[in-house]
């Protein structure tokens, strides 16, 4: 057994990503963000939807028509496949816990 919210005592610079189970048509990671953000020129622009949960720290995220969303530990949202997102601000102490779930929700009945 593992704990998902236990934190590897050693981390890269970059974010840490651990995927929990992978197929064609789901993903499931854990992410782990201490102060990394997407550079200012790039956009995520997915090919799935997104269910995320933030678990532990503050983050905020902003949307290429401008709009922004800012989240704390139990927060979570989705977002939908192509909807162009960044991360402009990630905390540190404590770090963010993230559960990403990619999928195409429109496929799963």
């Amino acid at each position: 057994m593992d704990n998902f919210l236990k934190i590897p005592a050693i981390l890269p610079d970059e974010e840490y990503f651990q995927t929990i189970l992978s197929n064609q048509n789901l993903k499931i990671e854990r992410i782990i963000s201490r102060g990394q953000t997407t550079p200012e020129d790039q956009w995520y622009d997915q090919e799935r939807d997104e269910w995320v949960i933030l678990l532990q720290g503050e983050a905020e995220l902003s949307y290429q028509d401008g709009s922004k969303i800012r989240l704390k530990g139990g927060d979570y949202l989705l977002i939908p496949a192509h909807e162009k997102h960044r991360v402009d601000y990630t905390s540190i102490d404590p770090p963010c816990i993230w559960l990403a779930i990619h999928a195409n929700l429109a496929s799963i009945s």
